[in-house]
């Protein structure tokens, strides 16, 4: 029965003073079904991390403490930054990230600060040193170590598991993935098949071709010239990269002055034929972190094979200005 019906009853047997208790009681048998309603079940959440260890949260987590860029990038992609209480000295992106407390970086993280803002999680690189330490102080801690695609395809699985989004970060890999097939069918035939030199680091260390980097450079038709046998990202003998001999080098502002007068360099046609593409931070930031702006990445190697097949690469104009920068 519709409550409503009882109200005109509720009038005839008490009369107009009964009025406003009838109107109350409909009132709150109309309600009643609403303040019945169960509250949505409480769902643990059991995986298995990149060290092959099970870790059980008893909910999604509502505090998170991330020490990985690109694991930060990922989680506020998925909508979640504002469960971000905490994260490493890099993570710079997006902006609001950089309002939040800095614990330091993997090899440094500030134990003290991190377990005072008590966090449900913690999300890190499996190379962090903290790791027995935080779990040995009662933290749940997920280390993850995307290096190749196939892990960010992962590791985007796992952190869409911690936060209950699943289907969002499948969405999510789809799309980079498209987008990174986009850049390559943007190509003119004369910037395909270029062989390419990407430095990390000095060292110096490159980007193999098992790496997300070697993996994009592949996919829009480059010839990495470290091959898969190597690593994802050897050091190298620098009488290799010149024997190589490299049409186009990629490298951060960072490191690329006095590439040119390394011993042999002058020699390397993409050193004699000015075809070096220089990345100032910003753009190294994204083109280091293999999370959600691997598409950007993609249209940023794009864009330096585009300019390489037409000439001379134009060098930044703007000057060198950033703190330490840090990969992943």
């Amino acid at each position: 029965m519709n409550p409503m019906t009882l109200l005109p009853r509720a009038l005839r047997l008490f009369g107009m003073a009964g009025a406003a208790l009838a109107a109350a009681l409909a009132a709150a048998l109309t309600a009643a079904p609403l303040l019945a309603a169960p509250s949505a079940p409480v769902v643990p959440i059991t995986l298995k991390d990149d060290r092959g260890h099970a870790v059980s949260l008893p909910a999604v987590p509502r505090r998170i403490v991330s020490l990985l860029p690109s694991l930060t990038e990922t989680i506020c992609e998925l909508g979640d930054c504002a469960k971000l209480v905490g994260v490493d000295r890099f993570s710079n992106f997006p902006a609001s990230v950089q309002k939040l407390p800095r614990l330091g970086g993997l090899d440094d993280t500030s134990i003290e600060a991190l377990v005072a803002l008590k966090p449900d999680v913690v999300l890190l690189g499996v190379s962090a040193r903290v790791i027995d330490r935080l779990e040995g102080l009662g933290l749940k801690v997920v280390a993850l170590e995307p290096r190749s695609m196939t892990d960010v395809q992962r590791v985007l699985g796992k952190v869409g598991q911690i936060l209950g989004k699943e289907d969002d970060a499948r969405r999510l890999w789809n799309r980079i993935d498209g987008h990174i097939a986009q850049s390559a069918a943007t190509l003119p035939p004369g910037a395909r098949g270029l062989s390419v030199y990407y430095e990390v680091d000095a060292g110096p260390y490159g980007a193999g071709t098992a790496s997300f980097m070697g993996e994009i450079l592949t996919r829009l038709g480059a010839r990495n010239i470290i091959p898969a046998e190597l690593g994802p990202f050897p050091k190298l003998n620098p009488e290799f990269i010149v024997r190589a001999d490299p049409q186009v080098i990629m490298v951060g502002q960072r490191n690329a002055p006095g590439l040119p007068q390394r011993p042999g360099w002058q020699a390397i046609r993409a050193v004699k034929n000015q075809r070096l593409c220089v990345w100032i931070p910003a753009e190294s930031d994204v083109l280091v972190r293999p999370g959600p702006r691997m598409s950007e990445a993609a249209a940023l190697m794009a864009r330096c094979l585009r300019d390489a097949a037409n000439g001379p690469v134009p060098l930044p104009t703007v000057p060198f200005n950033a703190p330490p920068g840090g990969m992943r």
